[in-house]
């Protein structure tokens, strides 16, 4: 195995969307051609499936140096009412643009998932968090069996945010624990005692949340297996539901260093690494959970697990669903939203974002429209990161399977891949590799190959 990851840890995508962003033609995307593929979208989609919305709030009070994602460090709580009055616009807008067209005149768009991202969304009280949701919901219809999750910090989830957000009719909460080695804690800028994650996930379960995630992270500074097996036991004495068991992305040319309290040289080697993962793994399944996808597992009864084995598991920005909408509307500063035709970010700071949306205009400032080529290796790579395995038709297939079949031949080699005269399935030795085989479809990468690192490790 070790000669394996020396041979496929490489840079490479985690594969939430295909184009991944840096390959975006951004040249060939505007607002019109955006706003236009929504509304297809919309009509091709919202009676029979609905709608997913991802609502990003991107306010922490401190910050965990470990962290990629696009947030704002304040204390100031001010900062709040004038946000979600912002988001609230931006939701006016989508809908004056899908009940503006035709058919769609007085049609309400029916959500079926909805996803509080952060930053740290339990920042918001939850009178402000009911405002928000109330105004969203008013507007619009629930589909039946509604998907609603939450991120909260274990440090600042209230029971009153927990009842708040389930009286609204949330029923999935994911709490991120990361680790809870004291000397990890520190580096990372994340002190958070297990107590905290006890509390917050016995009130989910006593108010009546069907499910319950923790996020962990392994490869973080100055983990050892014997940390990581502490966070492993601790974190199955509360056992719960699912796990996303994430490789830590080390990015500082993306993010910069902060005020981390580590160097490279406190990070472990990709082999220390790669030994986290599968020792995590063996241990985690010996306790009970399936793998699912890639990152994730879950316990027999969740729905991420069934809708693996019904084959309706999905893959988009906000990670694995076990339900599939073809329209994702993003709102917020940095959201992206989904199409299925087309990509689309809002501006990425605060300040900006509120700007675009007070002029009245749908805050989008970069995106992708996807061409054909696009949609049929978009489906290619979601089949391998949700089901492990992909198929074609030699009349439809791309111009460059033979070289991603090149490719796969080496991986087959290694025992990573199985592959027949039209498919390829992930063998259970190289789902560690997931990432590298979906790299072998992604013709938009291979076409572009970037100059500087803008990814993180395989493994």
């Amino acid at each position: 195995m070790n000669s394996l990851i020396d041979k496929y840890n490489i840079p490479g995508p985690r594969y939430t969307s295909y184009p991944t962003v840096p390959f975006w033609d951004e040249a060939g995307f505007t607002a019109d051609l955006w706003q236009q593929s929504v509304i297809r979208s919309f009509n091709e989609s919202n009676d029979a499936e609905g709608i997913s919305i991802y609502i990003h709030l991107p306010f922490c009070e401190q910050l965990c140096t470990f962290c990629a994602c696009h947030k704002r460090i304040t204390k100031q709580h001010s900062v709040e009412v004038p946000y979600l009055e912002s988001v609230l616009k931006e939701w006016d807008l989508y809908l004056n643009l899908l009940q503006s067209e035709g058919s769609n005149l007085g049609k309400k768009p029916k959500i079926k998932e909805l996803h509080l991202g952060g930053g740290t969304p339990t920042f918001f009280s939850p009178d402000n968090l009911k405002t928000l949701l109330e105004g969203i919901f008013a507007k619009a219809e629930i589909a039946e069996n509604p998907e609603f999750s939450f991120e909260g910090h274990p440090n600042n989830t209230t029971r009153e945010h927990l009842q708040t957000l389930y009286d609204l009719g949330f029923r999935r909460s994911s709490f991120g624990v990361q680790d809870y080695d004291p000397q990890v804690q520190k580096a990372i800028n994340r002190i958070q005692p297990f107590e905290n994650v006890e509390r917050v996930t016995n009130w989910a379960r006593e108010i009546g949340y069907k499910g319950v995630s923790h996020d962990l992270v392994f490869g973080l500074p100055f983990h050892t297996w014997e940390k990581m097996e502490h966070t492993i036991r601790k974190t199955l004495e509360l056992k719960p539901d699912r796990l996303a068991f994430y490789s830590y992305a080390h990015v500082p040319w993306i993010k910069g260093v902060g005020q981390r309290g580590f160097d490279e040289n406190d990070l472990p080697s990709g082999e220390e690494k790669r030994k986290l993962y599968e020792n995590g793994k063996k241990l985690l399944e010996e306790l009970g959970y399936i793998e699912v996808g890639m990152d994730h597992f879950a316990l027999e009864h969740d729905d991420l697990y069934q809708s693996m084995v019904s084959g309706d598991i999905h893959r988009n920005f906000m990670g694995y669903s076990s339900s599939k909408t073809q329209l994702m509307i993003g709102l917020g500063m940095s959201a992206i939203s989904d199409s299925w035709y087309a990509f689309a970010q809002n501006e990425k700071t605060v300040e900006d974002y509120q700007k675009r949306v007070e002029e009245g205009k749908i805050p989008v400032f970069r995106g992708h429209i996807l061409n054909e080529e696009d949609l049929n290796i978009r489906q290619h790579i979601l089949n391998i990161m949700c089901r492990l395995e992909t198929s074609w038709d030699w009349q439809t297939a791309f111009p460059e399977i033979e070289n991603a079949l090149d490719a796969l031949k080496e991986m087959e080699a290694d025992g990573l891949v199985e592959i027949s005269e039209n498919s390829i399935k992930i063998t259970e030795k190289g789902r560690a590799f997931t990432r590298n085989v979906a790299m072998t479809f992604d013709l938009r990468m291979m076409r572009n190959k970037p100059e500087t690192r803008i990814f993180s490790m395989t493994i």
